[in-house]
This record gives C-alpha cells, sequence and structure tokens, in this order.
C-alpha cells in the first residue's frame, strides 16, 4: 500500500501508567531504550501500530491527538496536495522525534504525521514488525461531512474503500491491515450528553477471545486498580454517551482507559470488504 497508518498518539498527564495498561491488557510492547531516551511519553506497540502515550502540557487537550501515515514517496503526497487540496498546509517538525518529521492535516483540520518509508526509527518503530492475539484493528474519526474526508484519504494516501451495508452512514477505508473509519458527526447525536467535538473518537482492539479478554479485565481491575479500565459515569449522561458509543459497529465490548480513551474490543473478523 502507497501509505500505512502506523501511528496513534495520545495525550496525557499520566503517560507511563497508560503506557501500563495497554501493555498489561492487550500485551502491548515498549522499548526500554526508547522510553529512556523520549522525555515525558511512553511508546508501545503491537506489532503494526506504534501508540505514543506524550505528557499534556499547558494548552493541549487530554485523549485521542492524532494518528500518522508512513507513505511510499511524499513528494508525490506533496504533489497530490497542491493540485487538489492547495489550501493544506505541511510543517517540518523538529529532530528527536521516534515518529513524525512532518505534519499536515486534512480537510477538517485534523492532524496527522508523515515519515517516508521506514525512516529514521526508534524504539517500537525501528524493531520490525510482528504479529500479536490483541492488536489494533480500527481507528475512529467523527467529521462533519465524512464523504467529503473518506474523499481526501483515497485521493492523497490511496486508502482502499471498502464495501458497507446498505444504509450505514460510516465510511471504511483501509490501508491492507488497518481499517480508519470515518463516522458522521451530528450535533443532536449528544442528545443528553456532554457535547464532544469532532475529532477522533475511540481505538478498537481484536482480541482472540472476547471471554479471555473479559476475564483480564476483572483481574487486572482485581489487582492494581490504579490502571484498571475506567467506568462509564453511572447516570443519564454517562448512559446517553454509552448508547452513542456502542452504536460503531465494530466492537461487541466498551470500555475505556484510565484516562477515559473510549476503546471498543471484539474477536469477529471484520465484516466489511474491499470494494
Amino acid at each position: 500500500m502507497f501509505a500505512k497508518l502506523k501511528h496513534v498518539a495520545i495525550v496525557s498527564d499520566r503517560f507511563a501508567l497508560l503506557g501500563k495498561f495497554y501493555q498489561t491488557l492487550f500485551g502491548m510492547k515498549s522499548a526500554a531504550a526508547a522510553a529512556a531516551e523520549l522525555r515525558g511519553a511512553a511508546t508501545v506497540g503491537d506489532g503494526y501500530i506504534g501508540l505514543n502515550i506524550n505528557s499534556r502540557s499547558p494548552g493541549r487537550q487530554s485523549g485521542l491527538d492524532h494518528f500518522g501515515f508512513e507513505v511510499e514517496d511524499v513528494d508525490i503526497v506533496f504533489a497530490r496536495l497542491k493540485d487538489k487540496y492547495p489550501q493544506i498546509k505541511v510543517l517540518q517538525r523538529p529532530g528527536g522525534r521516534s515518529f513524525a518529521g512532518i505534519s499536515t492535516h486534512d480537510p477538517a483540520g485534523n492532524v496527522f504525521d508523515l515519515s517516508k518509508g521506514v525512516g529514521k526509527r526508534r524504539g517500537v518503530y525501528e524493531a520490525g514488525e510482528w504479529q500479536q492475539e490483541r492488536y489494533v484493528s480500527h481507528l475512529a474519526l467523527r467529521a462533519v461531512n465524512p464523504e467529503s474526508l473518506a474523499e481526501f484519504y483515497t485521493e492523497v494516501y490511496e486508502l482502499q474503500a471498502l464495501e458497507k451495508p446498505a444504509g450505514d452512514p460510516n465510511y471504511y477505508l483501509s490501508d491492507g491491515r488497518l481499517t480508519f473509519t470515518i463516522m458522521p458527526w451530528d450535533i443532536t447525536d449528544f442528545l443528553g450528553s456532554g457535547i464532544e467535538r469532532p475529532a477522533l473518537d475511540h481505538l478498537v482492539f481484536h482480541v482472540e477471545s472476547l471471554s479471555a479478554f473479559e476475564k483480564d479485565v476483572a483481574a487486572l481491575s482485581e489487582a492494581d486498580p490504579s490502571i484498571a479500565p475506567r467506568r462509564a459515569r453511572k447516570d443519564a449522561e454517562g448512559d446517553a454517551r454509552q448508547r452513542l458509543f456502542a452504536s460503531c459497529p465494530h466492537g461487541l465490548y466498551h470500555l475505556a482507559d484510565p484516562d477515559g480513551v473510549l476503546i471498543d474490543v471484539t474477536d469477529k473478523p471484520a465484516a466489511v470488504k474491499a470494494q
């Protein structure tokens, strides 16, 4: 594939704790050398996706923050942007970052990083790819105009559009392994709940067995409550948000990391196929 979605970033005041959560519950691996080298961040991976958990500086919002593509040729990307999306700019980043060399955005302002090929890597990004039973299978984004964003990512980054059931308002794009889901954002969907801006919404993990995963969640909550999944609010507002979250067709089990990042979990194969 021309572009691979290889990087997801979370911003948190408790990056070390979140790193431990994703290692313990999902078996993600870290690189000790990289952890020592990076100040204020934890980096873990599932053999394909690197998950950077960065410390929150003043003015920065916490939660899912951005993602990153590894592309075959950044010059092709620049040419396509100049030709069809001249309003979109790119920013060369300072050195010392484990993934990002260039940052840019989509027409809705969602920020993501670009890296040419394998580029300069540290930690999980230089370890190569491996297979493990629990891995990130989907990344979900909510957008006011999901159709236009789906067109952007297919035109510029050659993500492959996937078939979907009739009446499904979401758009499903694939990089050959991970599914990028673009969901509609409608303010009325947040009736009875706190209103959240159009942005990255949640992660989906595929696990080998949902029943085994549920047992692991219970065991973790008993053994170390400090890194247990965060419980949803037990009130009408919390119930409303959970219903919206559960409307995603991918997940069978819904939870949140200790900071509240939403996570869907499934042990079923993907229901959508390439067009």
